[in-house]
């Protein structure tokens, strides 16, 4: 499994609530994206960045959904490039679930 951590500048801040709005209108379409395990939605405490923390089976699941197309998207959208950081992630701690989850 690895982690993806994806980060949008915004060249203004915005509210808790726009971003509440933005973020629930595009949860929808990650509910069957091949490879994708879970997504956390973040926005920074400036409000001036937001993003995504992304677990996947496999860094080739991630690649399909950040392609060139996306990332054109996000900067046509948003006006800054998309920085996406991966992270291997082994041993994954589930609290709500009550299970520890291996690469195994």
């Amino acid at each position: 499994m690895i982690t993806a951590i994806v980060q949008i500048k915004l060249a203004n801040a915005i509210t808790l609530e726009k971003a509440t709005g933005l973020f629930s209108g595009t949860a929808q379409k990650y509910r069957d994206t091949p490879g994708l395990i879970r997504k956390y939605y973040l926005l920074s405490e400036d409000r001036r960045a937001f993003g995504g923390a992304y677990l996947w089976e496999s860094r080739a699941a991630a690649e399909q959904l950040y392609t060139a197309e996306w990332q054109r998207y996000v900067r046509d959208t948003y006006g800054s490039e998309p920085s996406i950081t991966y992270f291997d992630s082994p041993v994954i701690v589930d609290n709500l679930s009550g299970s520890i989850l291996t690469e195994d």
